[in-house]
């Protein structure tokens, strides 16, 4: 369960995917609308993943996100920027394609071991106050005949991929997002 506080954040997290996409040279720029996140429970509980849908023109980005309460050791070329969260304070955040943390997740997911996580509101003091509904839900899909690969395997580097771009992607064990109006892979084994 994600623990979501009704809190001001600043950067938005707007302002951060634009610069994020902005910044990396498989980015564009441009208007970006953000269709939807999901999120990945940390086992340890300590490290927020986020993962956000985004569409600038015609492309349609995926975009993994860490929240860390003290900046990563030699993670510097992943590091996005600083996020002041009225609640939790300052957060670092860190593309999630460079951190471990989420990268585990989508193993565990690719592996069927692993779901996305429920959204739980909570306000500034700590109380639950309301669920919020998946703007993004995931699905695992698996060729007829195929089996999910386990977590060694993976570990051992079985290849798996977690996309940048949704569209193209593809494998016999498919970790498939759908959101409002659309769908696609976004991770393949």
């Amino acid at each position: 369960m994600a623990m979501i506080y009704q809190a001001e954040l600043s950067p938005s997290k707007s302002e951060i995917l634009r610069s994020f996409l902005e910044a990396r040279s498989w980015g564009e720029a441009g208007e970006l609308t953000v269709l939807g996140a999901y999120r990945f429970d940390d086992p340890e509980g300590e490290v927020g993943i986020e993962c956000h849908l985004v569409r600038v023109g015609e492309t349609i980005f995926h975009l993994p996100l860490t929240y860390h309460s003290a900046a990563l050791v030699d993670a510097g070329e992943h590091f996005i920027g600083t996020m002041q969260h009225s609640v939790l304070g300052e957060r670092f955040v860190y593309d999630g394609l460079g951190d471990e943390v989420a990268l585990d997740c989508f193993r565990r997911a690719i592996c069927g071991e692993q779901e996305q996580a429920e959204l739980e509101i909570y306000s500034a003091g700590g109380d639950r106050v309301d669920t919020r509904p998946q703007s993004v839900t995931l699905s695992l899909e698996v060729d007829e005949g195929a089996d999910l690969p386990t977590a060694d395997e993976l570990l051992d580097g079985e290849p798996f991929t977690v996309a940048r771009t949704v569209g193209g992607l593809d494998g016999t064990v498919r970790l498939l997002a759908t959101w409002a109006d659309g769908h696609g892979v976004i991770a393949a084994y």
